[in-house]
């Protein structure tokens, strides 16, 4: 995204005849800046992107770009920093989006959601993420702020539209009597008016090969986590590529009774070979 906002600023410059040099000597820079900020290696700041529209004739498109910068300075967010008093106080932050949201539309193709998990599940997971990234163990605290966050779910006020791949009913991040009853939990989760639960199962080929998870708030906010940060998209053009991915995803799935018949099988094979 810096390397958009770069792109855009050179074709200012160049809309207005201007060289790296003319730009730089008449907002008394070093000529290097320029450069570094038309290739996406500097970040500009506000008084940088106010003076460059200024002497490009351009101050139209100001707002825009303050809103680029404003949206690149919060999206990336790396998890050690986000997380360094521990994992609850993201709980919160999550709860506060998702109150705000009349519907939340969600992909994952590894665990299963956190607003579906039970509380054993979710445990087994915030153990490894808290040894993982070294922080903070509240794990007890977070379970507890998930818990009251899933009952947005009984509410009825917010409608969710879940997909899963079927690989996230069958990785074993816990021991079987543990998946098992989460498995369960599925089942009666999904039979909610309010949530629409799909399940993308192994014999059918997927419209669209995401490679990650992904959350959507209306349309006004999409989160993607992966190992080492947490990325918070507002674009409306970021936005449009995940509807589509999820559009896509979701007609891949089955719902209802075919989704339980997935999760049945798996069940049932978890029963015969609880290795």
């Amino acid at each position: 995204m810096r390397e958009a906002l770069g792109q855009r600023l050179r074709e200012f410059r160049r809309n207005a005849g201007l060289t790296g040099y003319d730009l730089a000597e008449l907002l008394d820079w070093q000529q290097p800046k320029v450069s570094k900020i038309e290739n996406g290696k500097q970040t500009p700041t506000e008084d940088d992107i106010l003076g460059w529209t200024r002497v490009t004739a351009s101050e139209d498109q100001a707002s825009d770009l303050l809103a680029s910068l404003r949206t690149l300075e919060t999206m990336y967010a790396e998890w050690r920093r986000r997380l360094r008093t521990g994992m609850r106080a993201r709980q919160q932050s999550i709860s506060e989006l998702e109150g705000g949201a009349t519907l939340i539309r969600a992909f994952e193709n590894v665990f299963v959601p956190g607003l579906l998990q039970t509380s054993e599940y979710a445990r087994e997971l915030l153990v490894e993420s808290a040894e993982f990234y070294e922080i903070p163990n509240d794990v007890d605290e977070t379970i507890q702020a998930r818990l009251q966050r899933q009952e947005l779910l009984y509410r009825g006020r917010t409608r969710f539209h879940i997909v899963v791949a079927e690989a996230v009913l069958r990785y074993r991040f816990c021991p079987v009597e543990v998946m098992g009853a989460q498995l369960d939990r599925l089942m009666t989760l999904s039979a909610l008016r309010n949530v629409r639960f799909g399940v993308i199962p192994f014999e059918r080929r997927p419209r669209f090969s995401a490679p990650h998870g992904f959350w959507m708030y209306d349309d006004r906010v999409v989160l993607v986590e992966t190992i080492a940060a947490e990325l918070t998209l507002t674009q409306p053009q970021e936005i449009a590529v995940y509807t589509k991915a999820f559009d896509w995803l979701a007609g891949s799935a089955v719902y209802g009774s075919e989704a339980r018949r997935v999760i049945m099988r798996v069940v049932d094979e978890l029963t015969a070979d609880p290795s």
